[in-house]
This record gives C-alpha cells, structure tokens and sequence, in this order.
C-alpha cells in the first residue's frame, strides 16, 4: 500500500461545524504558506455554508477569498463542497445557475468538486457532474452515509459503481454525522476497492467519537485519502486531528509522511484565531454518542437548540430529538444533510410544539413530497403524503430540468450594480444577500475606498513579495489582472502539482505529473 493521502479541511468544514463559518480570510492569510508547505492532497476551502456566511455575516466576497488564497498557496489542490443542483444554497436551482457556478468556481483555483446529493439521487448528480468535467475540474462523486433499514453497504456498492459509470474521477465516502464505525468502514471500503479502480476518499466527523478509529481502518482497507482538521479546530463537531493521524500511522506502510513540527505551528496559530469566535462556538466539546441512537449531525443538533431557544421551547429538546427519526422514517429515510436536515429537523420541531404531528407542514417538507428535491430513497408514508399534498402526484422527473433559467433575472437585477458573471451567480444563488453586499460593495468603490479585498490582496502580495520564492517554487511579480488595475501588484506562480499517488495522476483527472491543465486558470500566469 502506497502513504495515505490527507485532506485538510480547516478553512471550511472545520469552522462551519465549529465556529459557525464566521472564519474571516484575513485570519487565514498570515499562515498560509506554512500550510502549502505541509503536503497536502488538497485543502477544502469553499462551498457548504461559506458562500452565503461570507455575504451575509462577514461583508467579503466568496469568489475574492478563493483567488486571494490560490495566490497564497500555489502548491496545494484547493477544493469545495458542491451540493450538486442545490449548488450551495438550500433549494433546487436551474441548470443555468448550476453551470455558471462551476465554471466561475474553476477560473477563481478550485480544482476538486465534491458533488454529493442529500438523498443520494443519482439524476440530481449526473448533471453537476457533467458541466464540472466540461470546465476541467475533477469529479469527487459522493454518496451520503447514513443508517436505515433501506440503506447498507450493498447499497453504498452499487450507488458507487454508478457513479464510476458517469466518469467520476474519484469516490467519496460522506458520513456527515459520524455514523460509520471501524469495522463498517473497514467492510465497506474493502468491498468498494474490489469493484472500481478509482481512488476512495473518507470523510468523517467526530461526533460519536469513532471517526479516528473509522479513518485508521479504512487505511486498513486501502484508503486512499481521509478528511482531517488541525488539532485546534478539530473534534467535536469537526474532523480528527490530523496530527493525530499522521503520528497514528508513523512507520506504517500507510505513513503520512508529513512534519508533525509543522502541523502543530499551524496548530498554535489557529489556536489563537479560534479564541476571536468564542461567541459562535457550539455547545458540543466532547463527543456526543445521542447521534449514534438519533442519527442527528452536529450542525442539525445545533440548529434544533436555536430553533427551540427561539420559540422558548428548550424544555423540549429531548422530545423533538426522539421525533427526528420518526419523520424521517415518514419521509423515506433520507440522510441528514443540508438540505433535508433541516426539512426533517423544522417538521420534527413542529410537530412537537404544536402538539399534534403534522398539523403544521412547511412549504419545504411539502415540495420534498412533491419530489422537487429529489427521489427519497424509499416510499413516503401514505398517510403523511396525504396530509401534505392530497391527492396530487409527485413530479417523476429530475426537479432542475423543471426550472426555467434564472440568470436572465439577475442581469436585469443588477442593472447599474455589476455586470461580472460571478456576481450574476452570487444573486441567483442568495437574491437577498447578494443584492445588499454588491450594493455595498459598488458604493465603496464609487466613493473611492479601499475594499476589504484589495487590502487582502495587498497583504497576500505583501508575504510573498518578501521572498521570490514560494515554498520552492519561483514567483512572478506582474500587473495586469483585476487587482493590479487597482494599483496592487499580485503575485501569480506557476501551479506545478505532483504526487506520488498514481491513480491521482490519470490523464482523465484534472492534473497530471507534468502541472496543472492551463484551462484550469482563467488568470495570466507567468513562469520565468
């Protein structure tokens, strides 16, 4: 067996499962070249809730923060979480939207697309898929982890193999709730790499204390990459340590090979960072074995306590626990991830507080019976379908293919606020949160301020401009793209990407031995 390959997912998953995603890219910046130096696979950096946090709570643009970070750490693969025709948001968008977002999201540096789809539809994934391939990104094609009678390995198998069939350049595992145990991942990826020839990545969260030992014996099985977060921002809700991880493995055939003593400068680093968002941290600190018997997520855990605290109804939380897998079983067993999460977790609430199961249905859990956000991974109670909907027929086809395009309606939008293709994208996405940024933004610029972005963009030139090389690899110092016409000079540099780990090195995948594919970058790059 070949060393096990990590992903580092402390500038996404991390603190949105942790600190809310309230992580602000200028506490990102200052460590940056200690983490392209670590070696790993790739660092998640963009998708899940990050996009609309950024608008909504932190006045950045998601788009600025992926370019500023690319210039920063040239070496490593950066990569998003895509929620197939979701796309990031919480809602099925049109086809349009869905292409224009991937194709904005390869000109900005991501390189890996993790599509999965919250009821392991495999139409609502086909799609995404395709137009991910066609903008030269590479296809990590997910299937949800979860338990139910209608849900098994077998199942899993055959979701994959699938998937393999659509092109997928590489398989992830997505137990979002910490549900899979050490002998589950260890059968599960055994009988995985007995029937596809492309990698397998697992993706775990701590929350029942068992992903560590989950992520050891799926390198057992042949694993090829596991999801980690630095010590300071991992556990709980988050991923394992990946220190933990790397030291777990010394002297194995599936050693890391990365420098301990640097992961845990980056470790004090953001120790320091975390102690700035104590006001969003959750109220998890150790483990929670409630999501083994509840199979309830982290972050849905979080959101059932706000939504109670709100209504004044904490008294209550126990109840509406014990009701989550009763809806659920009601709506088909769909996995608990965004968005069904919070379809099951808002009825559970309600039918609680009301007293009376189901005499309060939300639109939302309505248009789920309608089938427009996808196939449930079985039949929904009669009777609940009823309540909901009548007698009408759920749709049979894919939902996105039933939208008319939207992209039109946000050019007329914003009329006299922006033309750029990624911002059309940011207001299709979050109408609301787009509008009022870019409006922010604009009158910014026409006052003649410095943007928040352009002071990034000068930091980010600033730590590089110090050295002409950058973890071994020769910069540029050149004018000419969107932040040098605003008098900053940016640092752009070469993106020669290598491993070790052959099946990552296909023609077919996004990179190769020799670099980067040029049609990966929309920006100039110059190499003396």
């Amino acid at each position: 067996m070949t060393k096990l390959l990590v992903t580092d997912t402390t500038l996404r998953d991390a603190h949105q499962s942790l600190i809310a995603t309230r992580m602000r890219t200028e506490h990102m910046l200052p460590i940056c070249e200690k983490i392209d130096k670590v070696g790993y696979h790739s660092l998640e950096m963009f998708g899940g809730a990050t996009f609309d946090s950024m608008m909504r709570f932190l006045d950045e643009d998601p788009w600025d923060r992926v370019e500023i970070l690319r210039d920063t750490m040239p070496k490593t693969m950066f990569q998003m979480l895509l929620r197939a025709s979701n796309v990031v948001g919480y809602r099925i968008y049109p086809d349009d939207v869905l292409e224009a977002f991937v194709n904005e999201a390869v000109k900005v540096g991501i390189d890996i697309f993790r599509i999965f789809d919250a009821l392991n539809d495999i139409r609502n994934l086909e799609t995404p898929m395709k137009f991910v391939k066609r903008a030269g990104g590479h296809v990590q094609a997910s299937f949800c982890y979860t338990l139910s009678p209608f849900h098994s390995n077998d199942k899993f198998v055959e979701d994959a193999k699938k998937l393999h069939e659509l092109e997928a350049d590489s398989i992830c595992i997505k137990d979002m709730a910490g549900l899979i145990s050490p002998q589950n991942a260890f059968d599960l990826i055994s009988k995985l790499k007995d029937e596809i020839d492309i990698p397998i990545q697992l993706h775990s969260h701590y929350t029942s204390g068992m992903a560590s030992m989950a992520y050891l014996r799926g390198a057992d099985a042949g694993v090829d990459v596991v999801d980690c977060a630095i010590s300071s921002l991992s556990m709980a809700t988050s991923q394992p340590a990946v220190e933990s991880i790397v030291e777990g493995l010394k002297g194995t055939p599936r050693d890391t090979g990365l420098d301990l003593k640097l992961l845990s400068e980056i470790a004090d680093y953001f120790r320091k960072i975390r102690s700035k968002y104590t006001q969003f941290e959750g109220s998890l600190k150790g483990v929670n074995p409630q999501v083994l018997v509840f199979q309830i997520p982290g972050g849905m855990l979080s959101n059932l306590d706000n939504q109670l605290r709100e209504q004044g109804a904490l008294d209550k939380y126990d109840e509406v626990l014990k009701e989550v897998p009763r809806v659920r079983a009601d709506l088909g067993y769909p996995p608990l991830v965004t968005p069904s999460s919070q379809i099951v977790g808002t009825q559970a609430t309600l039918n609680v507080i009301t007293g009376e199961r189901y005499k309060m249905i939300p639109h939302e859990v309505k248009q789920y019976i309608r089938g427009y956000y996808g196939r449930p991974p079985t039949a929904i109670d009669p009777e609940v379908k009823q309540k909901a909907i009548g007698d009408e027929e759920p749709i049979k086809d894919r939902p996105a293919a039933l939208l008319e395009p939207e992209l039109p309606a946000a050019q007329e939008a914003l009329k006299g606020i922006s033309h750029i293709p990624r911002d059309l994208v940011s207001y299709a996405l979050f109408p609301q949160y787009a509008l009022d940024f870019l409006k922010r933004k604009a009158q910014r610029e026409a006052r003649g301020e410095t943007t928040l972005e352009l002071e990034l963009a000068l930091i980010a030139s600033i730590l590089h401009m110090s050295s002409q090389t950058v973890g071994g690899i020769r910069a540029s110092v050149m004018n000419g793209d969107r932040w040098g016409q605003a008098g900053v000079r940016s640092v752009h540099s070469s993106h020669s990407v290598s491993t070790s780990h052959g099946q990552w090195e296909k023609s077919s995948s996004v990179w190769a031995s020799a670099g980067r594919k040029d049609a990966m970058r929309s920006r100039s790059q110059e190499v003396p």
